[in-house]
């Protein structure tokens, strides 16, 4: 039984070897007919093509713009701080929140009694110190009289010490006498000596009564700024924030009552990459003053304000990448912006020659472009990517005049057969929509009429958005998010 089920097994293997070995010749033979013949006949597999939408590529000079985002910033701003302490006795009205002040106006005024008290004291002591020091000149004065007289007085002396001992040589006089005389000029000189004393007590007495009065002086000089200091005046043209000042409040010295922001000092701040920094730099290595755009939308409202670069950051802050950039924006950026608003910013590079400016999806991740022959075959042409401006980059290298494929995608390569959607050289042309239109009096009326019924929107977008619509040319965007909620 095994013998006759072996037996089988090796039958059936067999037949199995000798029916893959005919296959096998078989397709030998018709292979080698389809090669004397020329190929395969008719009627079998197609080759597959590939639908794709082509571009031509034109060269020109295209200017990069570098994007990016940061707040704006007081350049000068200053805390109003109470230089004395006392009771707030007089608040003008605009020292509010956002209103606006100008240079020399009085912000608040403190109690001046305790000040002008002091102010008086001071001058008191000044009169009192000058008085003192009249005083010490006038004494030096008669102690210089008394000088003069002590030294004419010992003059005498001395003559008549003389005519007693001339008369004792003689005979005439008494030893007695002339040692009177000379007691008599002794005490003559002692007074001279006396005298000179006193004038130099008196010249030490006017000299501490001048310091006096230089002292007296400078405490009326501190009293009296000490009272003007109860007056603040704004000392620059600005707007007030953190307004905390009421009147009749008591308020300690350097306490904080507002802050006043210059609005035509601002500033912005924005953070940009390693590359796009090395771009801002000149053959020296310095930040160049590039020009900047800075724009902020205000409920689709754009607002545009220009500025200039002004310097980079000292340091690079703990887990952040790139550098943070400074720029000083327009005096009438005021008018628009405001420190602490969130903008969008744009650099504008130095133009670029000899190149395009293609979608970023026509470039494969080898920079690559797949152009198209003649015979509507792809194939590869090495680029180098220059700029990425968002959808889009600009190109070196690229073949003037090729036809492009706008899309890369997966099963699109070298020698793969495509059929253009555009035809080559036929591409329509379209043109651009304005950015702004003019409106007739009846749309213009239909959109100003819904602005002001709008209360849901903030006071000041309405009057921005007012102001806009009152112009001659409105910005589409404007008119079409309006029309948009209106249902028109």
């Amino acid at each position: 039984m095994r013998f006759v089920l072996r037996s089988l097994v090796a039958l059936v293997l067999t037949c199995l070897t000798l029916g893959l070995v005919g296959v096998g010749v078989v397709q030998i033979v018709q292979s080698r007919s389809a090669d004397a013949s020329g190929g395969w006949p008719r009627g079998g597999g197609r080759e597959r093509t590939f639908a794709v939408s082509l571009q031509t590529i034109t060269l020109g000079t295209a200017t990069p713009v570098i994007r990016s985002y940061g707040e704006v910033e007081g350049a000068r701003v200053l805390e109003l701080r109470a230089p004395a302490g006392g009771v707030l006795t007089d608040l003008t009205d605009d020292f509010r929140n956002g209103a606006a002040v100008a240079q020399g106006d009085l912000l608040f005024q403190i109690d001046p009694a305790d000040a002008t008290a002091a102010r008086d004291r001071a001058a008191a002591a000044l009169q009192e110190a000058q008085a003192a020091l009249a005083q010490s000149i006038a004494t030096r004065a008669l102690a210089e009289d008394e000088l003069a007289a002590a030294i004419a007085q010992r003059t005498l002396r001395a003559a008549a010490l003389d005519r007693q001992q001339g008369l004792q040589s003689r005979g005439v006089g008494t030893s007695t006498t002339t040692e009177t005389a000379e007691l008599a000029l002794s005490q003559a000189e002692q007074t001279v000596l006396t005298r000179r004393q006193t004038i130099l007590t008196q010249d030490a007495a006017i000299a501490r009564s001048e310091i006096e009065v230089l002292r007296a002086q400078i405490d009326l000089t501190e009293a009296a700024r000490t009272l003007s200091d109860t007056r603040y005046l704004a000392p620059f043209d600005g707007l007030l924030a953190d307004v905390v000042a009421v009147s009749g409040r008591r308020v300690s010295q350097n306490e904080q009552m507002a802050v006043l922001i210059d609005p035509t000092l601002l500033e912005v701040a924005f953070q940009v990459t390693n590359a796009q920094f090395s771009r801002l730099l000149d053959a020296r290595g310095a930040l160049m003053q590039a020009p900047v755009t800075v724009s902020l939308d205000l409920d689709g409202v754009p607002l545009n304000v220009t500025g200039q670069i002004l310097r980079s950051g000292a340091e690079v802050g703990e887990g952040q990448t790139g550098r943070l950039i400074y720029a000083r924006l327009a005096a009438d950026g005021g008018a628009i912006l405001r420190p602490g608003d969130f903008v969008s910013v744009s650099i504008t590079e130095p133009p670029l020659s000899d190149v395009a400016t293609i979608p970023a999806a026509a470039v494969t991740s080898a920079n690559e472009l797949l152009l198209v022959d003649e015979n509507n075959r792809l194939y590869a042409v090495p680029v180098r990517v220059l700029r990425r401006q968002g959808d889009m980059v600009i190109v070196a290298d690229a073949p003037a005049g090729a036809s492009y494929v706008m899309e890369t995608r997966p099963q699109l390569g070298p020698g793969v057969a495509i059929e253009p959607i555009v035809p080559l050289g036929e591409a329509p042309v379209v043109e651009a929509l304005p950015e702004s239109i003019a409106l007739d009096p009846e749309r213009r009326a239909r959109l100003v009429a819904f602005v002001e019924g709008n209360t849901r929107m903030p006071p000041d977008i309405r009057a921005r958005t007012l102001a806009a619509l009152q112009a001659d040319e409105v910005p589409r965007a404007t008119v079409e998010r309006l029309e948009g909620r209106m249902g028109g």
